[in-house]
This record gives C-alpha cells, sequence and structure tokens, in this order.
C-alpha cells in the first residue's frame, strides 16, 4: 500500500491490503502515539468506534476495538452511523479518539480507518506519521507496553448516539421543512436511517431509495457518485427535489425537480447567499478548491462574496477555513463543511440546510442554484509523461499563456500532476464547450510533446 496515511485515512481492499492486524496494529500505535503526546494525561482514556454497512466493517470494527481496549482505551462502540456523526459524538462526548471504518464513495470490497482527535477534528498530519512509524518499529518485533488487571480498556454499546446526531442536525435547522416533498438517495451507507429520520422529524414528506444497506450493496449503482435513479425517482414522485449522500454521508448532491444534477459548487453558492443573510458568512468568505467551476466564482464575486481557492481534497479545504477562521467550504464534489456546525463534510447536515433555504425562500431549487452559471469544463487525462516537469516546463508554459489569453476572463486552465498515476490532468473551462474542447486538445498535445 505504500505509505499508510493518504488524504482521508488508510484505505484498501479490505482484508487484502486493509487487514484485521493492520487494524488492529494502527489502534493500539495510535493510543500509544496519543498517550505520548498527553492527550490522555490524568485520566481514563475513551475512544468513540464507528462504521459504514459494509460487510468488512464488522471485523474491522472488532479489530480496532480489540487494538485500543488493549492498549488501556475505554472504547464506545456506536455501530453504523455517518463519518460526521464520529466526529460530532467524538467532540459532544468529550472523546480522546474517534474511529470510522468507511472507504466512503468507494466499491463495496474497499474499506478505511480514520481517526479523529479530540473535539472531532481530524488528526494532525505529525500524529499520522508518528502513528505509522510506530506501527512499523512493532511490527516488525518491538514490544507494546501492555497494561494488565483493571488497566485494559472497557468496551460498551453508545446506544444514544443515534439519537444524539439526529438531535443535533434538527438544532441546526433555522426553520422547517413543511410542505416539500424530497427523494433521498443514501447509498445504501452509513446515513440509511439517519437521514430519511432527520428529514422527516423537519417535516419533509420524503421517499427514499438506496436505503436498504445489506452490507453487500453500498454505492453500487446509486449515491451521489450514480445520480441516475435519484433523477429518475425525483421526476417519477413529483418531488420538489432530491438529495443524494455517498456511502459515508459525508458529501451531499442533489437534483432538482426536473431532475437535472445541482453539484457542490451550486450548494455552496446557495449555502453562501444563506448564511450571508443570517450574519453567518465570517468575513464575507467562501473556500473552494482550484477545481470549483469558473462559474462558482464568478457568481460570488458578482454578489461581492470572496472566493479563497485551496488545493484539491475537502482536508486542505478545512485547513484554509480553520486557520482563517472561515464558516462555509467545500468541493464541487459535495463535501461542504460548515465550520459553526460540523468539524467535517456532513452531507446529511448540508443537505437538510439547503432543503431549509428552499422552504424559507419558497422558490425551487433550480431558481436558488440559478445564482450561478456552470462553464462547460473539459478534463483529459494524458498518460506516459514526466508529470515532475509540469511546472518547470518552458514550453508548456508557454502554451498555457496563450490558452489563458485566448480564454480571458470567461475561461480558465489547469494543469496538474496525477498524485497517483504517471499522468498529467489538463482541464480548461470555457463559455463554449467546443472551445474549451478546442483549447484542451491543443493543451493535451504540447504536454505529450514537452513531457513525454
Amino acid at each position: 500500500m505504500g505509505r499508510l496515511f493518504g488524504t482521508d485515512g488508510v484505505r484498501g481492499v479490505a482484508n487484502a491490503d486493509l487487514t484485521a492486524e493492520l487494524a488492529l496494529g494502527l489502534s493500539v500505535a495510535a493510543a500509544h502515539v496519543l498517550a505520548e503526546a498527553g492527550t490522555f494525561e490524568g485520566h481514563r482514556a475513551t475512544a468513540v468506534v464507528g462504521r459504514d454497512p459494509r460487510a468488512s466493517g464488522e471485523f474491522l470494527e472488532a479489530a480496532v476495538v480489540a487494538g485500543l481496549a488493549s492498549a488501556g482505551v475505554d472504547v464506545l462502540r456506536v455501530g453504523v452511523l455517518p463519518t460526521p456523526a464520529v466526529a460530532y459524538l467524538t467532540g459532544a462526548l468529550g472523546a480522546d479518539l474517534g474511529v470510522m471504518l468507511s472507504a466512503s464513495h468507494n466499491a463495496m470490497p474497499d474499506n478505511g480507518i480514520k481517526f479523529f482527535a479530540r473535539g472531532g477534528h481530524k488528526l494532525a498530519d505529525e500524529l499520522e506519521d508518528r502513528i505509522e512509524s510506530t506501527y512499523e518499529q512493532h511490527r516488525t518485533g518491538a514490544p507494546w507496553d501492555r497494561p494488565t488487571g483493571s488497566g485494559v480498556g472497557r468496551v460498551s454499546d453508545y446506544t444514544e448516539g443515534f439519537e444524539k446526531y439526529v438531535s443535533h442536525l434538527i438544532g441546526v435547522l433555522p426553520n422547517r421543512l413543511d410542505g416539500l416533498k424530497i427523494v433521498l438517495d443514501e447509498a445504501h451507507g452509513a446515513a440509511a436511517y439517519v437521514s430519511p429520520e432527520a428529514f422527516a422529524r423537519a417535516g419533509a414528506e420524503i421517499v427514499t431509495i438506496g436505503a436498504e444497506p445489506n452490507g453487500l450493496n453500498i454505492n453500487d449503482g446509486c449515491g451521489s457518485t450514480h445520480l441516475g435513479l435519484l433523477k429518475a425517482a425525483v421526476v417519477e414522485h413529483g418531488a420538489d427535489f432530491g438529495i443524494a449522500h455517498d456511502g459515508d454521508a459525508d458529501r451531499c448532491l442533489a437534483v432538482d425537480g426536473s431532475g437535472e444534477e445541482i453539484d457542490g459548487d451550486q450548494i455552496l453558492a446557495v449555502l453562501a447567499l444563506a448564511m450571508r443573510e443570517a450574519g453567518q458568512l465570517r468575513e464575507n468568505t467562501v473556500v473552494g478548491t482550484v477545481m470549483s467551476n469558473l462559474g462558482f466564482k464568478l457568481a460570488m464575486e458578482a454578489e461581492g462574496i470572496q472566493v479563497v481557492q485551496t488545493g484539491v481534497g475537502d482536508r486542505y479545504v478545512l485547513e484554509s477555513m480553520k486557520e482563517h477562521g472561515y464558516a462555509l467550504g467545500g468541493e464541487q464534489s459535495g463535501h461542504v463543511i460548515i465550520l459553526d456546525h460540523a468539524t467535517t463534510g456532513d452531507g446529511t447536515l448540508t443537505g437538510l440546510l439547503l432543503a431549509a433555504r428552499v422552504a424559507a425562500t419558497g422558490k425551487s431549487l433550480a431558481e436558488l442554484a440559478g445564482v450561478m452559471q456552470r462553464l462547460p469544463q473539459v478534463l483529459i487525462n494524458v498518460p506516459d509523461v514526466d508529470k515532475s516537469r509540469v511546472t518547470t516546463s518552458a514550453e508548456l508554459a508557454a502554451a498555457v499563456a496563450d490558452a489563458e489569453r485566448e480564454l480571458g476572463t470567461t475561461g480558465r486552465v489547469l494543469l496538474r500532476p496525477s498524485g497517483t498515476e504517471p499522468l498529467v490532468r489538463v482541464m480548461v473551462e470555457a463559455a463554449d464547450i467546443e472551445h474549451a474542447r478546442s483549447v484542451a486538445g491543443r493543451l493535451a498535445d504540447v504536454v505529450k510533446s514537452a513531457l513525454g
């Protein structure tokens, strides 16, 4: 698997890459590293452990719980709940550590482990590095210092987690959702029961699809990565709109009443205006990434709202928000972070607030999302090139400059080396799709000749 920790925890094929032994070892290592960092000082350590419905989550949860308890950490097992619920409960219960077992939007055979620090925030990179090195050190033979007797951790099921999290979601809503008919696609995932309960309790009439998880069907042709079923269901049921989550429900995408997709950029735009109106959009700023559609930036500028762009990945969005005190940020993929109420992307919370805006304004979701117009976007992957030279090639820099002059203020060029493959991604936005394709094709040819 190379370096274990990626941008969103440790992921791999369950029982091949991500084994019970690895899950147990990482959990023990996390407990020791946090103890050495002083996190547990002066009290008995506690961890919250949750998972999505994947079949492999059952044995991986057992391994994580065993590892933590063997290291002297008391475990509150919350069962199947969304990633943001585990993050919220870690903070709300005053736990020292949170652990979520999920591979998010990945296919069922994958799984992952994500650690949260006290307060429900993502572990610092430095702590992840120490956990990984500590795990490697002991995997090769160095013995653990193990507690015995009353020093071992105790394990209990925290069945109140579901209600505590749903109550938190309802408490955030500025108004009820009475009169709205909403289709919810739960991706047969972690929000299959939480999300329908929250929307119904808030007053909406709901229709659910993808809400029958069996351990094997998570993300299978449904959810935020497969919107076809949701689009059809919204039209079939005459719903006002639809909401789609991914497997661990940290994402939210939507479909308007006519079945048209509403992506994360459009959702951010709608929420930014709502939060500004309520006096909650700190610094009059919203955080996006370099992959945010140019139409989003232009729309926000027209509304007098500043857009700060980060690298691709919700971790970078969150870092910027925390560093500068911004309240709202997110990605085109549907990761939306509302920092006053969540420490990570929360798909259910995002969907509820989007619905609340529709209910409060009396406008359709299509009307609200119309505040921005998505510019056509073309992405070409150029394989088998020296991606390390993207920023140093004079030939490529000249071609990009020519393309940017040609596109002017209504277009954009972005070249990104892949983080995992020997290829360069060429992304071009323009007011016209054919223009975008033409510019992207020419740039892809230059990438091949300059870096091949």
